[in-house]
């Protein structure tokens, strides 16, 4: 939720981004050098060890759907996620081979923060191609603007235009979020909604697979031109793997305290082969500064970047305000 890079000095509760490159912690150093990069360069089928090739005669080795080399990025990942404080969890899906793989606290509901800007992005889209609703020059401007800077405001005025609640009916059913619910004591807005990683990783794959071509290729650009304060999280897999990404980053409240979310949703890989969603539920030790946002955006992007074989810590630019 980035204040719009058009304007002048940022209003209350906006977002500015802050282009950092990833120094956070050192922490990723477990086993990343002995990864083989260019994850998916090849078939998921296909096994592949970072040793000598065996004898004539030996068996394949077996590593199940993913290669053998995706194996050992993903135990790596496993190892760096066990690692962290907090409620953090990730789901890759591969869209060929129908390979899932999940790693972290992933039956923790975590608050979607911006996230749920790509399911209303979704739904109005698909509410104009069958004529139940006019997406008029101003509305594609605010659809425009919450995909690339997060823009709150543009959220409120589309939510508030569009139908707000009913809009969360669509997001459950028919885009496959089944554990997105608003929260008890909050009003029913679309930032005051929980989901998992799995409803996120659903959300995309149904833009991927299910969404009419023109409307999938406008969402697919989009999130590949995402604006510096959303370059971080899937976009940590790394400019190879040619990511896209929404993210959402928020301080919200949990028993008692406050403290940092940072999701990221998006796709890498040729032809957005890999569906990828993670959330990170900070924990409230990290504060609720613009310290603790860097923190979370740095760890959910090493994590994808680990997954992907790319550099750690990852080369992102993350938000600096809520």
């Amino acid at each position: 939720m980035d204040p719009d890079p058009r304007a002048g000095a940022p209003p209350a509760r906006r977002r500015r981004p802050v282009a950092l490159l990833a120094a956070a912690a050192g922490v990723l150093a477990v086993g990343v050098g002995t990864l083989v990069a260019g994850f998916l360069s090849r078939p998921a089928a296909v096994s592949a060890v970072a040793s000598a090739a065996p004898s004539r005669g030996s068996p394949s080795p077996t590593c199940g759907p993913w290669d053998c080399a995706q194996q050992q990025r993903f135990a790596a990942a496993s190892a760096f996620l066990g690692r962290q404080q907090g409620y953090l969890a990730i789901v890759v899906r591969d869209r060929k081979t129908g390979a899932v793989w999940r790693a972290g606290a992933g039956d923790h509901l975590t608050w979607a923060a911006s996230t749920v800007k790509l399911a209303m992005t979704v739904a109005l889209l698909e509410g104009a191609r069958v004529g139940q609703l006019t997406l008029d020059a101003t509305a594609r401007r605010q659809i425009a603007d919450m995909l690339n800077w997060s823009s709150d405001k543009a959220a409120d005025a589309l939510w508030d235009r569009y139908g707000g609640e009913s809009l969360a009916g669509r997001f459950t059913g028919k885009y496959g979020m089944t554990k997105l619910a608003f929260q008890p004591g909050f009003a029913h807005r679309w930032g005051h909604l929980k989901c998992t990683p799995d409803d996120l990783a659903a959300l995309m794959g149904y833009i991927l697979d299910k969404l009419l071509p023109d409307d999938r290729a406008y969402l697919v650009d989009a999130m590949r031109s995402v604006g510096a304060v959303q370059r971080w999280g899937v976009w940590g897999a790394g400019p190879d793997q040619h990511p896209g990404n929404k993210d959402g980053w928020s301080v919200e409240p949990d028993g008692g305290t406050r403290h940092w979310v940072a999701d990221t949703v998006g796709f890498a890989g040729p032809d957005e082969r890999y569906v990828v969603a993670a959330m990170y539920h900070v924990p409230p030790s990290a504060g609720t500064t613009s310290a603790g946002v860097h923190s979370g955006a740095h760890v959910v992007s090493d994590l994808v970047a680990t997954v992907f074989g790319a550099p750690v810590p990852a080369a992102v630019s993350v938000p600096d305000h809520e």
